[in-house]
C-alpha cells in the first residue's frame, strides 16, 4: 500500500505543470535556509498568501521568458540613466534594482500605515513646541540638552511661524520587521526625505518588465500619493496659481537623478541656489526674462545650507537672505528648516511619553531600544554590558572618533578600542546612543536561477495633506547584499526593490492627469531659469561641436579609404589632420598616420576634442538638465556614448561608429525640432547649435575655401557642410571657388550656410525678452543684426580668408554676448539694469 501510494504521487507530480514543479522546489529549497524572520514563508513555516499568488504566475514563466524579462529592466535602467553616486564618489553607479519585488498584502500594509500616521503627526507636534512655545523642554519633557546638542536645531528659527502652518510636509521612516513579525521603526526622516523617485523608478521598470503580473496582482498605485503631495503643496501658497521649486544641492549630488525625476512627475522646477535670489520680502527665480516669484520650495538641501548669512556662512548651496523670507511670511518651504532636528537618535527614547503627553495615545510603532548616553541612568546601563549593545551617534551617522557612518559593533571591536569607546562615552556621553541589537526580516532575491534571502530596510513616505497624512502605498526598499539580517549591518544598502502593497480586489488605474473640465486652459512658455539656459545653450553647441568632428573624421577615414596609396600626401587629408590637431582632436606627433589619426580622434580618453570627450559633454551637460529632456533623447545619448567607447581598431568600423552616431546626432536634433515645445528653452538649445554650426562653417571655408583652392579641397568643403547634393543640383559644373563660399556662406536659402544660421540667430533673440528698459536695441541682438547686414550685402567674389576669419571672431563676440546677457553668473558678467516681468 505504501509502493502504491509513493508510485500514485510520483505520477501526479509528474503529471503537474512545469511551472508548478518549479515553484514547489523553490518553496523546498528556500525553507531549507538558515531560519531568519521572512517576508515570503510565515511563521507556520508555509508561503505567505500574496507570494504564493506572485510566484505562482512567476513560476509559469520559462526560464528564457524570466530571463529576457530580466534583461529588459536592466537595459531600461542602463538606457533612462537611471543613477546614483554612493557617499564620496564622483562617478555615477547604474541603479541596483532587484529583479523581484517586495510584497506586503493589503492588511499588514494597513497595520503599518496608521502606525506611520500617528508617528508623523506627533513629529509635527513636536516640532511646533521646540521652535514655538518650548513647553515640553521647559516642563522636562525632553532634556535641553538632547535638543541643543543637534546641529540642525536652528536658533534662526526659533520662534518663526512656518508660512503655510506647517513644519513637515513630506516625512519618512525607516523600518524593518522584527522575529515577532512586528514592524520596527529604525530612523525618522524629517530633514528632506530621499527615495521617492527611485520608487517611482522602481515602480516603472517592474511594472514594464513584468506587465501582466502587475496588473493580475491588483498592485495599489502610487500616483494618488503624489497627486495628493503636490496639492498640498499648491494649497500651501498664497496665491491661486503658485510656482513651485525643488531645490537641488546641483548635479553632483548623489541623488540627482531622483530630484530631476521628482521634478519632472511633478511639474515643479528644478532650481539650484544660485538660481534663485531674494527681492524685497520674496523669494525669486533668475529666468531669461528675468525674476520671477517663486511661492513654495520643496527643498533637498540639508537646513545648515539653506542661508549663507544666518547659517552656514561656508555654503554655496542656499540663498542669502531665505531664512529672512521665511520669516517673513514670503516663502513655504517644505520641509520648515530645522526639521532635521528630529533624526536626532538622542530623542527616539523620548517619543513614547511624548505619544502619550501630546496625542493622548499609546505609541503603535515602536523603535528599536534605544538609551541616550546623555543620562546617567541610560550611559550606565550601555557601559555596564557594552558588548551588547550597537554604539550610534546621537545627532549624525558618525560616530565621534570612530566611523564616518556608524554604527560600532562594541562586541566586534578588539579590546583597546572598546575601552577607548567606554572612555569617551564616559566623558562626552551626550554624542552618543545605545542601540538594542535587530535582527531584520528578509525578502527573497533572485541569484543565479534560485530565490535567496536577504535582509531589507523599507522607507515608507507619509506627506501632510489638508485632510491628515496620506502614505504612499509601497516605499523605498533597500536590500542588504549580506545575510546577515542585523539592522545595524544594512548600510545602504546593495540594491533596491519595487515595493506591491497588493489587494485581493481590482485597483482602479491613477494619474497625476486632473480631470479635463477642471482644467483653465493656459497657452504660456512657462519660466526658463538662467542655469538651464545656459545648459541647453551649452548642449547645443557640444552637439554641433561633436557632430563637426564626426564629418571631419569620416571624411578622413572615407579618403583614406579611397586613397590607400598616398593617401596622407593628399593637401585635403593634410588639411583635415590640421583642423583635428587644432581642435584637440588628436596630437601632431600622429599627423603622419592617417590611421591612427582618426582612431584617436574618434575614441580618445585623454583629448578633450576626440567624438568620445565631445558625447560625454553632451552627456554631463544632459545630465543637469534631466527633467526638461524626454526620455528618447537621453537613450540616445547614453547609447552615443557607449558607441564610441567601444574599441574598433580597423578604419571601416571607425568610419561606421563615425557614421552611426552621425544618425543618432541627427536623431536628436530631430526631436528638438519635432518634440520640443517653442519655449525659450527650446531657443537656446538651438541657439547653441546655430551658433556652433556658423562657427565651424566658417572654419572649415577658411581651410578649404582659399583664394587657390582646387577642386579637390572645395569638393571637401562640400562634403563637409553636407551641400553635395544642393551643388550639384545648382551648378552643372565642378565645384568652383565662388559658387562654393556663397553656398557655404553666404545662401540664406541653404539650412548649413552661416548666413541661414546667423537669420536663425536673429529670429530667436529678437523673440527673447528684453532685460533691460533704456528701449535702446541690446548687445547681442545688435551683433547678430550686424552680421546679419555683413552677410547680406557681402559678394562671394569678394570674400578671402582675411574676411573669413573676421566673420569667424564675430560669430565666437556673439555667442560671448549671449552667454554673458542670458546667463548672468560670475563677477565680470553683464547683469540687468531694471529686471522687467517681476511676476
Amino acid at each position: 500500500m505504501s509502493g502504491q501510494g509513493t508510485s500514485q504521487g510520483d505520477n501526479q507530480e509528474i503529471k503537474a505543470r512545469p511551472g508548478q514543479r518549479r515553484m514547489a522546489q523553490w518553496t523546498r529549497d528556500y525553507a531549507r535556509l538558515p531560519g531568519i524572520p521572512d517576508e515570503y514563508i510565515g511563521p507556520d513555516g508555509t508561503p505567505r498568501p500574496a507570494w504564493t499568488r506572485f510566484f505562482d504566475a512567476f513560476a509559469a514563466l520559462s526560464p528564457v521568458d524570466i530571463e529576457r524579462r530580466f534583461a529588459s529592466a536592466d537595459r531600461h535602467l542602463r538606457e533612462a540613466g537611471v543613477t546614483y553616486r554612493a557617499p564620496g564618489e564622483t562617478a555615477d553607479r547604474l541603479w541596483p534594482l532587484s529583479h523581484l519585488p517586495l510584497i506586503i498584502d493589503e492588511a499588514d500594509w494597513k497595520q503599518l500605515t496608521t502606525g506611520i500616521a500617528q508617528r508623523a503627526q506627533l513629529l509635527e507636534m513636536v516640532l511646533r513646541d521646540l521652535y514655538g512655545e518650548g513647553r515640553l523642554v521647559a516642563d522636562g519633557a525632553v532634556p535641553a540638552a538632547a535638543i541643543a546638542g543637534s546641529s540642525e536645531y536652528l536658533r534662526a528659527v526659533c520662534g518663526v511661524k512656518p508660512p503655510g502652518n506647517r513644519y513637515l510636509h513630506f516625512y519618512a521612516a525607516d523600518v524593518g520587521r522584527g522575529p515577532d513579525g512586528r514592524w520596527w521603526v529604525l530612523n525618522d526622516r524629517t530633514q528632506a526625505p530621499s527615495g521617492a523617485g527611485y520608487a517611482l523608478e522602481n515602480r516603472l521598470v517592474l511594472s514594464r518588465a513584468f506587465s501582466g503580473l502587475y496588473k493580475s496582482m491588483n498592485v495599489e498605485r502610487v500616483a494618488p500619493f503624489f497627486e495628493a503631495f503636490r496639492e498640498s503643496l499648491r494649497a500651501s501658497a498664497d496665491r491661486d496659481e503658485p510656482r513651485i521649486g525643488l531645490l537641488t544641492p546641483g548635479v553632483f549630488s548623489e541623488t540627482y537623478f531622483e530630484h530631476a525625476t521628482l521634478a519632472r512627475y511633478l511639474g515643479f522646477l528644478l532650481v539650484e541656489g544660485d538660481d534663485l535670489a531674494v527681492s524685497g520680502d520674496r523669494i525669486h527665480i533668475r529666468t531669461v526674462a528675468g525674476l520671477k516669484r517663486l511661492d513654495v520650495l520643496l527643498r533637498r538641501v540639508d537646513s545648515n545650507f539653506l542661508d549663507p548669512l544666518e547659517l552656514d556662512a561656508s555654503s554655496h548651496l542656499g540663498v542669502p537672505g531665505l531664512i529672512d523670507v521665511v520669516r517673513k511670511s514670503g516663502v513655504v518651504v517644505a520641509n520648515m528648516p530645522g526639521s532635521g532636528v528630529l533624526e536626532a537618535r538622542a530623542l527616539l527614547g523620548f517619543l513614547p511619553s511624548l505619544c502619550r503627553r501630546l496625542l493622548g495615545e499609546t505609541l503603535i510603532m515602536p523603535h528599536i531600544a534605544t538609551w541616550w548616553c546623555g543620562q546617567k541612568s541610560a550611559r550606565d546601563e550601555v557601559l555596564s554590558r557594552i558588548e551588547d549593545f550597537a554604539i550610534e551617534g546621537a545627532y549624525g551617522r558618525a560616530v565621534p572618533g570612530f566611523s564616518d557612518y556608524g554604527p560600532v559593533l562594541a562586541g566586534e571591536l578588539p579590546p583597546a578600542e572598546r575601552d577607548r569607546l567606554r572612555q569617551a562615552i564616559t566623558d562626552r556621553g551626550i554624542d552618543y546612543v545605545g542601540q538594542e541589537l535587530v535582527r531584520l526580516s528578509t525578502t527573497p532575491v533572485w541569484e543565479e536561477g534560485r530565490l535567496t534571502p536577504r535582509p531589507f530596510v523599507l522607507r515608507v513616505f507619509a506627506a501632510a495633506t489638508p485632510n491628515g497624512w496620506t502614505i504612499m502605498p509601497g516605499g523605498f526598499c533597500r536590500i542588504a547584499e549580506q545575510a546577515d539580517a542585523r539592522a545595524v549591518s544594512m548600510g545602504d544598502g546593495a540594491r533596491s526593490a519595487d515595493v506591491w502593497v497588493v489587494s485581493d480586489k481590482a485597483v482602479a488605474s491613477a494619474t497625476l492627469l486632473p480631470a479635463a473640465d477642471t482644467v483653465r486652459i493656459r497657452r504660456i512658455a512657462g519660466v526658463v531659469p538662467s542655469r538651464a539656459a545656459d545648459n541647453l545653450f551649452w548642449l547645443g553647441r557640444y552637439l554641433e561641436r561633436a557632430e563637426a568632428t564626426l564629418r571631419l573624421i569620416r571624411a578622413l577615414g572615407t579618403s583614406t579609404r579611397n586613397s590607400a596609396n598616398g593617401a596622407s600626401a593628399l593637401p585635403s587629408v593634410e588639411r583635415i589632420q590640421r583642423i583635428l590637431v587644432s581642435w584637440g582632436a588628436t596630437s601632431q606627433t600622429t599627423r603622419t598616420n592617417p590611421a591612427r589619426v582618426i582612431a584617436e580622434a574618434l575614441q580618445s580618453e585623454q583629448k578633450f576634442g576626440s567624438a568620445l570627450s565631445l558625447v560625454r559633454s553632451v552627456q554631463r551637460t544632459a545630465s543637469s538638465l534631466r527633467e526638461r529632456l524626454s526620455p528618447d533623447a537621453w537613450q540616445i545619448i547614453t547609447e552615443m556614448v557607449e558607441r564610441l567607447a567601444l574599441q574598433v581598431d580597423d578604419d571601416d568600423s571607425i568610419v561606421s561608429a563615425a557614421e552611426l552616431t552621425l544618425q543618432e546626432l541627427a536623431s536628436i536634433a530631430g526631436l528638438a525640432q519635432e518634440n520640443m515645445n517653442r519655449a525659450a528653452g527650446w531657443r537656446f538649445l538651438d541657439m547653441g547649435r546655430r551658433a556652433e554650426r556658423a562657427i565651424n562653417t566658417v572654419r572649415f571655408a577658411r581651410q578649404f575655401a582659399y583664394d587657390e583652392a582646387g577642386e579637390e579641397d572645395l569638393d571637401m568643403l562640400l562634403t563637409l557642410v553636407d551641400c553635395q547634393i544642393t551643388y550639384r543640383s545648382r551648378y552643372l559644373v565642378g565645384p568652383a571657388l565662388a559658387p562654393v563660399r556663397d553656398l557655404a556662406v553666404l545662401d540664406p536659402y541653404n539650412p548649413r550656410s552661416v548666413a541661414f544660421q546667423v537669420a536663425a540667430l536673429n529670429d530667436h533673440i529678437a523673440a527673447l525678452p528684453s532685460l533691460k528698459e533704456h528701449g535702446l536695441i541690446e548687445r547681442p541682438q545688435r551683433l547678430a543684426v550686424a552680421l546679419q547686414a555683413t552677410l547680406t550685402t557681402a559678394e562671394a567674389a569678394t570674400l578671402d580668408v582675411t574676411s573669413l576669419f573676421s566673420l569667424e571672431q564675430a560669430l565666437l563676440n556673439l555667442a560671448d554676448a549671449v552667454g554673458q546677457h542670458y546667463f548672468p553668473h560670475g563677477p565680470h558678467a553683464s547683469r540687468p539694469e531694471k529686471l522687467t516681468g517681476l511676476a
